[in-house]
């Protein structure tokens, strides 16, 4: 692999814009970056979900390729016009969601971000894909985006819902469920 950086200091976002794959200049507030900051973090929290996760684990090898599609849909927010995901990525994920609640028990109440860190961790990544997820429909408001990318972040929070309900049957973990509180009586 050759060289891609040989200064991290460059001081040219100092007032307040950062340069794209072209070279050209966006401010740091604009609909793109704040897009590739979500998934940046998004990207950083799947690496913190893996760091918990025993790389033995069936899931391990699927969210390791998730952190890979996540950096190919930076680049491509980073490179407008240039699409890298595609169709067979966003499937991949809804085949790992079927596969994972086919044992399952059907949903009865709400579940709550909770319970062990790993579960908890892996409900980080599930709402933070929401955001990045809100972030790229609203830049694809403005301008062209790639479908695939939005629709591969949707399955994403899909499979990390269904990966923390999967996740806690095979620790045999209690989920952690939503209590209604009792309506005050008048």
């Amino acid at each position: 692999m050759k060289k891609r950086l040989s200064r991290i200091i460059t001081r040219s976002g100092d007032k307040g814009s950062t340069s794209l794959a072209d070279g050209s200049r966006l401010s740091k507030q604009s609909a793109r970056i704040e897009a590739m900051g979500c998934v940046d973090e998004l990207n950083s929290f799947v690496g913190l979900f893996l760091s918990e996760l025993d790389n033995q684990n069936e899931l391990y090898d699927s969210f390791l390729r998730v952190q890979n599609d996540l950096f190919d849909l930076g680049g491509e927010l980073a490179m407008p016009g240039n699409n890298l995901l595609e169709e067979a990525q966003w499937q991949s994920l809804e085949q790992l969601t079927e596969h994972l609640n086919a044992d399952l028990p059907a949903l009865e109440n709400f579940i709550l971000p909770g319970g062990s860190r790993l579960i908890s961790l892996c409900h980080v990544v599930r709402s933070v894909a929401r955001r990045a997820e809100r972030r790229v429909i609203a830049l694809a408001e403005q301008e062209d985006v790639n479908p695939a990318s939005r629709i591969y972040l949707n399955r994403l929070s899909d499979v990390s819902f269904v990966a923390a309900r999967w996740l806690a049957k095979a620790n045999d973990e209690k989920e952690v469920l939503w209590k209604q509180r009792p309506k005050p009586q008048l």
